[in-house]
């Protein structure tokens, strides 16, 4: 899993008390100072606890989100419905703060954030398929998370665009790309038994046989 960043304390609550000035002033050092003001953190620390800028914020803001979504209970028996209950508690927990998440997609696609979207995008899949059960460690794992970040990814954007009750719209939505995976992973599936009952008597038992790159 890709390591988060450095957890603290007083970061988690720098980000709390900030987030209703995002808003307005975006992920910026004046935004921090008006949350440390309020919650009544020394303002000197502002540099210290977040000295990547902007990009260092919204990589602990992201990884909070990570953390609070392993608090939802989740007792659904599939491993998709699990997944689909921790997207849908994580939404739900994000949605006060719509406008924080929107501004925060914009400071991860600046080219010069790249590196930090693709890890706080990494963990969150990474966090998603271990809540849910997952424990794959062959090729699967890489198709299922290369699945789940194009379906979490679409979600939200259309969850920011939404303006249903109760999210219900984006939760359609999500159904449907969890749909999809179903069907991409039952014709993998198909495919894979399709090849076996024709691999070639030259091949050892229980040896697989690599498709060339």
């Amino acid at each position: 899993m890709i390591p988060p960043p450095e957890r603290l304390p007083e970061r988690d609550a720098a980000i709390e008390a900030m987030l209703p000035h995002v808003p307005f002033d975006g992920w910026s050092r004046r935004a921090l100072l008006q949350g440390l003001r309020d919650a009544g953190m020394p303002l000197d620390e502002a540099d210290l606890l977040f000295p990547g800028g902007p990009a260092g914020m919204v990589a602990v803001f992201c990884d909070l989100a990570d953390r609070r979504m392993a608090e939802h209970a989740v007792t659904e028996t599939r491993i998709s419905a699990r997944v689909r209950a921790l997207i849908a508690g994580r939404l739900e927990d994000a949605g006060p703060h719509r406008e924080a998440v929107r501004r925060a997609l914009a400071v991860l696609a600046l080219p010069g954030n790249a590196r930090t979207a693709a890890a706080c995008a990494g963990r969150t899949i990474d966090t998603i398929w271990y809540l849910a059960g997952d424990r794959s460690a062959d090729f699967s794992w890489y198709t299922k998370r290369a699945l789940l970040t194009g379906v979490y990814g679409a979600t939200l954007l259309f969850w920011l665009r939404d303006t249903s009750e109760d999210q219900r719209e984006t939760l359609a939505f999500l159904d449907r790309r969890l749909a999809g995976i179903g069907q991409i992973g039952s014709v993998r599936r198909r495919a894979e038994t399709l090849l076996n009952r024709f691999r070639s008597p030259f091949t050892p038992r229980g040896t697989s046989r690599e498709t060339p790159a």
